[in-house]
């Protein structure tokens, strides 16, 4: 497949496009700064664009059959952010443009208003009041992309706290909710590595299943 990949610079963004070129994909990394993407290929075109703005990214965008996102944006402890909505709105704009259907991006557990209320006590009460702002955009970006992006074939993918280490053999556990349950309801992990999330995102760009869905996952341990 040809595909456009935003956030390739982040530390998930490099096991992403790193694993479509390993899977005979054709990508173009699009990022603010072409100087920290280091991985040199014949499938790979690194270009600088503006992630903001759905005109420097339609071009980009044409021809491809799929988009993908590892956008990050840093957490703000005492106000909001927007980064992920401001982004998915140019995005969203830029792939209509270009006429791309198909689109896989990254959230987190947790992204719904108490949705960690069964989390441990570290998560609940250090970690999600820490990363709240985060977590509030990213569900502000999410509900743009249920109420007003039908005409889309997009996926979220949730994944728990990342950690930078490669892809596993492990089976990949998916929910359709804000984290996966175990049988008493309580997360079944608070951690997968990166590499993972990577192979998951890959995996469902064909899979109708997770058309227009929003999917948790982790690996069994």
């Amino acid at each position: 497949m040809k595909l456009s990949i935003l956030g390739a610079t982040g530390q998930t963004g490099l096991y992403l496009v790193s694993q479509a070129l390993e899977n005979g994909h054709e990508v173009t990394a699009l990022v603010r700064n072409a100087s920290k993407l280091t991985i040199q290929h014949e499938n790979l075109k690194v270009v600088e664009c503006n992630i903001f703005s759905a005109e420097s990214l339609s071009e980009h965008f044409q021809g491809k059959d799929a988009v993908m996102s590892c956008l990050g944006f840093p957490y703000k402890l005492f106000s909001s952010i927007s980064g992920y909505t401001d982004s998915m709105t140019a995005v969203v704009t830029a792939m209509r443009q270009a006429e791309v259907t198909r689109m896989v991006t990254m959230t987190s557990w947790y992204t719904g208003p108490g949705s960690g209320q069964n989390s441990s006590f570290f998560v609940r009460n250090l970690l999600i009041p820490l990363i709240k702002s985060v977590l509030t955009n990213m569900h502000e970006m999410e509900q743009y992309l249920e109420k007003e992006c039908s005409d889309l074939n997009w996926t979220v993918v949730r994944p728990p706290g990342l950690q930078n280490y490669p892809a596993s053999d492990k089976e990949i556990v998916t929910y359709e909710g804000f984290f996966v349950p175990d049988d008493k309801g309580y997360p079944v992990t608070n951690t997968v590595a990166r590499g993972d999330v990577a192979r998951f995102m890959l995996s469902v760009l064909n899979d109708a299943q997770w058309t227009r869905k929003i999917v948790a996952m982790c690996c069994k341990s």
